[in-house]
């Protein structure tokens, strides 16, 4: 029997006959929702130019490690899926990058990847048939011929997907011309809001941070040493940002420390860093300092606080050095909340003004950790699953670890996390089926009614993203 990539209408709902029915009827009525994405890394100016998408190759494979890391790990080299190396060697042709992908195909059943990819692939290209060497040429031309056509520009995707808010991720030092062009353009009827990430501004340790406080400081027009002159831009940057309608700050971070280390000493770390002399242990010091400024700048100006740690970026040292950064090979490690987020919490758990954001990889602080802490703090909400535990199963696990501590009203709603902007609206449906599936099992073991589970399912979708993130 031939192998199907068609779709089944009851995919990740529950096996039991009397919950999935149940759960149908939950996903339903949340299905055609319109999608809130409060946090991704689309470019704006993918909207903006709204150019056809180049090529299969570029679209699905290039720039998803998700993807590129599976068939790296089964023996294909970077540079054969059409990712540049820094020694200029040469690079697959995106055809042959597309027919190497089809050939590995296998290596993504079970995964969200694969999930995703099917999704994608069956719902706009209509292909029911998976990839494979001998159909990869097959369907390249029919990827390719759609890509050519109006309805696959951006801008059409956009309102097809029905995505009513898409939040981008962006340099604090960027002007967001774009942004502002896309709310001007009286064509464009979507909302892109921009998201500020100053991570290589805050993070002694970070790639370019010299660089980048020096350009703060040539912005801000005060000496670069000057850590209150550094704090007034920031703030400057931070307020310019939410003129062109951004509502979160982010912060990919090590670990969620946080101190007070008191202005001098701030200080002090502050121009040691500049000068390219501050230890990594003051690194650290340093940035945990910055994190609880950041909150007290949240308070202030009304910025979502969302902090995304405990990744180990480019683990492997030679891909690094051949192929960069973004190229698969960051790996989730332990962290811990309680003691490290405590002097933030002290200050500000309970302000009414701060929305705080606290996400995982690290699956075990979900019970432990971040539903007790938001099932206390006014401030603190439950990020949703992401990066390597956005799938299926640990959706579900996630559901069960957080669910009993702070219910359904302390998480962030669905945050889909991505720079492929046509799995958006696979990686949201998703999300709305694992739901039908945890609340129907909480209704047919009696522990909700059906009334309450269908308000939940709704809420979820648009209701919850929409307070937390102050849309």
């Amino acid at each position: 029997m031939p192998m199907t990539l068609r779709l089944d209408p009851d995919r990740l709902l529950p096996a039991d006959p009397a919950t999935r029915e149940v759960a149908r009827s939950l996903y339903a009525s949340v299905a055609e929702l319109p999608i809130v994405s409060p946090h991704g890394h689309v470019d704006p100016r993918l909207i903006f130019d709204d150019q056809p998408f180049p090529n299969p190759a570029e679209l699905f494979i290039r720039y998803d490690h998700y993807v590129t890391r599976l068939m790296h790990a089964a023996g294909v080299e970077l540079a054969d899926l059409g990712i540049p190396a820094a020694d200029g060697r040469p690079i697959a042709e995106p055809r042959q990058v597309w027919r190497t992908f089809c050939a590995h195909w296998g290596l993504y059943a079970g995964t969200a990847s694969g999930y995703w990819l099917q999704h994608t692939f069956a719902t706009l290209f209509d292909i029911d048939e998976h990839p494979s060497a001998e159909n990869a040429d097959a369907l390249y031309d029919r990827i390719q011929a759609a890509l050519e056509t109006p309805e696959f520009r951006p801008r059409a995707l956009f309102a097809r997907f029905g995505i009513q808010v898409l939040a981008t991720t962006d340099d604090p030092l960027d002007d967001l011309a774009v942004h502002a062009a896309l709310a001007a353009d009286p064509t464009f009827t979507g909302r892109v809001v921009p998201t500020f990430r100053p991570d290589g501004y805050i993070n002694p340790l970070a790639p370019g941070y010299a660089e980048n406080v020096r350009a703060l400081a040539a912005w801000g027009d005060y000496e670069v040493d000057d850590y209150a002159g550094y704090l007034r831009a920031l703030e400057r940057r931070r307020r310019h940002f939410v003129e062109h309608g951004a509502v979160s700050a982010d912060f990919g971070v090590p670990q969620p420390y946080t101190i007070d280390l008191g202005a001098e000493r701030a200080a002090t770390l502050y121009a040691e860093a500049v000068s390219g002399s501050i230890s990594d242990a003051d690194a650290r010091e340093l940035l945990g300092h910055m994190l609880l400024e950041s909150a007290r700048m949240s308070v202030a100006d009304g910025l979502v606080m969302t902090i995304h740690p405990g990744v180990f970026r480019n683990h492997s040292s030679s891909t690094f050095q051949a192929y960069g950064p973004d190229t698969g090979h960051d790996i989730p490690v332990a962290v811990e909340y309680v003691e490290n987020l405590r002097p933030l919490l002290e200050r500000y758990g309970n302000d009414p003004d701060l929305h705080l954001v606290l996400f995982a990889i690290d699956e075990t602080v979900y019970s432990r950790e971040i539903a007790p802490l938001a099932g206390f703090y006014r401030s603190v909400y439950i990020g949703a699953p992401w990066w390597f535990v956005d799938a299926p199963d640990a959706v579900l696990r996630f559901r069960a670890a957080v669910t009993e501590t702070a219910g359904f009203s302390r998480g962030s709603g669905f945050i889909d996390d991505t720079r492929a902007f046509l799995s958006i609206p696979a990686r949201h449906d998703m999300s709305r089926r694992l739901d039908a599936a945890f609340l129907a099992r909480l209704v047919v073991e009696g522990r909700i009614d059906r009334a309450a589970a269908e308000q939940i399912a709704g809420d979820l979708v648009v209701a919850q993203p929409t307070k937390v993130f102050k849309l």
